[in-house]
């Protein structure tokens, strides 16, 4: 039976590994919305203590916004309350997005890693949102060649901003307020903005204000998709369920194993097997499974059979 498992997980690694990927164009790169009268504001670095704030603000106007998701930056998405928060933020008709795994320079890193930066977090929306996105935040903006290339071939177009709050710079409220003026008072056809939704007063007081005074202005407050007149997602469906269990004492150690095995670096796994990027990838892949298998394996035989 146990090497039955094997032969079928080795095969199906093997075949996800080795498949080549489907050649595709370079991801375009929007710096602004092409759709008249229209803002997006977005947020990125969380999930983070805030999101329902801003999120409860920008339906309380009918307005929508955009969420780029980390995977583990200020914490991990899987953890109970983080998954909660991007549901919440999902649920409540604004648009999540990628922003990477761990908030990591894109280019510096090889093509192996920018894969694994942008299929973590991937996988983690569609296990919490059954969503599939169709667009990528790379962290600090900053991109090259290698990163467009391998977004294009994941499908994900890369967005940037025409509007910076200044927040995620230090700068305090009232100067990303009197930012916000400007730019109204300016009223060019669109506006993309960048605000971090891990910074308190960008919640409590830049956010309130700049939804009254753009729609003051006579702008529609919009999700990233809908200013670039796109879908924001390549498929929808019903999420995994990625809600931690909290009913039993051996539920909850299981998913803190389960935590710790996906926020385990990969770097620090692959220097521990002398392993390296490229060819060796599925190996990387197949020691996951089997410690996740090993440790759930042994949780299962020491726990009382009525948890079980």
């Amino acid at each position: 039976m146990f090497a039955s498992l094997l032969v079928t997980v080795a095969l199906a690694l093997f075949g996800a590994v080795g498949a080549a990927p489907q050649k595709r164009a370079p991801a375009q790169v929007y710096r602004k919305c092409t759709v008249a009268n229209t803002v997006a504001l977005t947020f990125d670095d969380g999930p983070y203590t805030w999101l329902n704030d801003i999120s409860d603000a920008l339906s309380a106007a009918r307005a929508q916004g955009t969420f780029f998701f980390n995977g583990n930056n200020f914490g991990c998405i899987y953890d109970d309350v983080n998954v909660r928060r991007v549901k919440y933020a999902y649920d409540n008709g604004h648009q999540v997005a990628s922003h990477t795994w761990s908030h990591k320079d894109l280019t510096t890193l090889s093509s192996d890693q920018i894969n694994d930066e942008m299929e973590r977090v991937e996988l983690a929306l569609q296990r919490i949102c059954g969503v599939q996105p169709a667009f990528m935040r790379p962290p600090f903006g900053n991109y090259n060649d290698l990163v467009l290339e391998v977004s294009g071939a994941r499908g994900q177009d890369v967005a940037i901003w025409d509007f910076d709050s200044g927040d995620s710079l230090g700068a305090p409220a009232q100067e990303s307020i009197n930012r916000y003026d400007q730019v109204a008072s300016q009223h060019p056809s669109s506006i993309l903005t960048l605000n971090h939704e891990t910074i308190a007063s960008t919640s409590v007081q830049v956010v309130p204000y700049a939804i009254q005074r753009l729609q003051q202005a006579g702008y529609r407050l919009v999700t990233l998709a809908e200013c670039l007149g796109q879908q924001p997602y390549h498929r929808t469906g019903d999420a995994e369920g990625f809600t931690p269990p909290s009913h039993s004492r051996i539920s909850v150690d299981y998913w803190t194993v389960f935590h710790q095995l996906t926020t385990f670096s990969y770097d620090a796994l692959l220097r521990s097997y002398g392993l390296r990027f490229g060819s060796d990838l599925f190996i990387l892949h197949l020691i996951n499974f089997f410690r996740l298998l090993s440790i759930g394996t042994a949780l299962r035989s020491s726990a009382p059979h009525s948890l079980v």
